[in-house]
């Protein structure tokens, strides 16, 4: 049980518990940076009211996905108070199919000897294997639990299907500049936070903000941190001007601005993403501003510069094939050196991509030609390109009337290449930016030597 987490802090002890517990919302209407899903209407607000009980139209599972310091937990005690649950947590990092199944056991006896519904929470849901979530699945079919789970992991990666499908799922949202402002001046003036004992200074609060990372436990934490900075251990004196928090006094209590990044999560892939899109857009700012990101968490630089080198290929192309040569080349410079000094290689590497012309024609180029393949448009090999290493095989006509190309003018012999089904088919098709404006007239002539070819060898 958690209930002792929630709420206003009336006793002594409670006012030492940490100011992001003491400042955890007690109803809906508290909660910072949710609306969307806090809507009238909406599951959560269903599940919450007292007529959800036992009734088949609100959800009997629900999926919180999002990044940590949302209120997950702050949001599946409040439906479990406001609807008059019982509420049980289970976090998926300390828990097993036995602690599991003493508490669905206890739900179930709950329900049938008092006629009490329970709120199941699993925090790091993602963390249960595939059979902790199977043994989940009765309960939640029967409706012993009202099941809410917990996930900073995309849920379809995650959870497991037959679970999945029974949950509706919430995203939810990094807390924006405003929401995190609100909650720290809530926590200055609150009685269960600080109680007006500090001041902080605007300058303070935005600094605040901005090393929190819409994270609101975060941001609790670093004014916490700073208040006690500020006051030490002994209580003001009467009539003593309040301690100031300023920007020097958060940056004394901050090392480094920590980095909201999961290297096995959806951070992971989304700003690797980010930094795909970033160069093929050819901003090179934010094409940096990705790459620092990923280096301040520590992702590995050879991740990095393999992404790298693709975006050379797919994004780049022919329209300057030489940044190909460079990102290889910084790849392997990026294994000899290691960081930190492979951060000035990557940062070249991306720059050189990132400000040369565009060209996605070689990507599209092998695509469609594989799409041929795939739809089995392959046809025969013409006689004349095939090999006739044997007597036997020159007696059926392979080689006969090939031309070598070196000996035709312009190394262009003029003969047939592609099978007969696709005569005529065009792959690689230029764009006019780079060297490619270079190729697109050359090969425009190149395809008129070849697509008219003299008559075939008679035999």
């Amino acid at each position: 049980m958690a209930d002792d987490l929630f709420g206003a802090a009336d006793t002594p002890e409670e006012h030492t518990l940490p100011l992001a517990v003491r400042m955890r919302p007690a109803s809906l209407e508290e909660v910072l940076g949710q609306a969307k899903v806090l809507v009238p209407g909406s599951p959560l607000r269903r599940l919450a009211s007292q007529s959800s009980r036992r009734s088949l139209t609100a959800p009997s599972s629900v999926i919180l996905f999002g990044p940590p310091g949302v209120g997950k937990t702050t949001l599946a005690y409040i439906i479990a108070k406001q609807s008059g649950r019982v509420f049980e947590e289970l976090s998926a990092v300390t828990s097993g199919v036995k602690d599991l199944r003493d508490v669905l056991r206890r739900a179930h006896d709950r329900l049938v000897t008092e006629g009490k519904e329970t709120v199941l929470f699993i925090d790091e849901v993602h963390r249960f294997s595939k059979s902790q979530q199977d043994a989940l699945l009765p309960s939640v079919e029967n409706r012993d639990v009202t099941f809410i789970a917990a996930t900073t992991e995309n849920p379809s990666f995650s959870v497991i299907s037959p679970l999945l499908s029974r949950s509706v799922v919430v995203k939810l949202e990094v807390l924006d500049d405003d929401d995190v402002h609100a909650l720290l001046e809530r926590a200055l003036h609150d009685t269960r936070g600080l109680a007006d004992e500090v001041k902080a200074d605007d300058k303070a609060i935005d600094e605040i903000t901005r090393l929190a990372g819409g994270d609101a436990r975060k941001s609790l934490t670093i004014l916490e941190a700073a208040a006690g900075a500020v006051t030490g251990d002994t209580a003001r004196k009467k009539g003593a001007r309040r301690p100031i928090i300023t920007t020097d006094v958060v940056s004394s209590v901050m090392d480094i601005a920590t980095v909201r990044y999961d290297k096995q999560g959806d951070d992971h892939y989304d700003v690797a993403s980010a930094f795909i899109k970033s160069m093929r857009g050819s901003d090179v700012d934010a094409s940096l501003h990705y790459l620092a990101r990923m280096l301040r968490a520590g992702e590995d630089p050879r991740f990095i510069a393999r992404r790298i080198i693709i975006a050379s290929a797919e994004e780049v192309g022919m329209a300057a094939p030489q940044i190909l040569q460079t990102t290889v080349a910084a790849a392997q410079a990026v294994a000899l050196v290691g960081m930190p000094e492979a951060r000035i290689i990557l940062s070249e590497a991306v720059i050189a991509v990132a400000t040369a012309p565009k060209s996605n024609a070689s990507y599209m180029a092998i695509n469609e030609a594989l799409a041929d393949v795939d739809a089995g448009r392959i046809g025969q090999v013409p006689l004349h390109l095939r090999n006739a290493p044997t007597a036997l095989m020159k007696s059926w006509g392979n080689h006969d009337g090939y031309q070598y190309a070196h000996d035709a003018p312009g190394a262009v012999a003029s003969q047939q290449y592609m099978p007969d089904e696709l005569v005529g088919r065009q792959y690689y098709d230029p764009n006019d930016r780079g060297y490619e404006h270079e190729i697109g007239p050359r090969l425009e002539r190149i395809r008129g030597i070849l697509h008219n070819p003299p008559e075939k060898h008679q035999e």
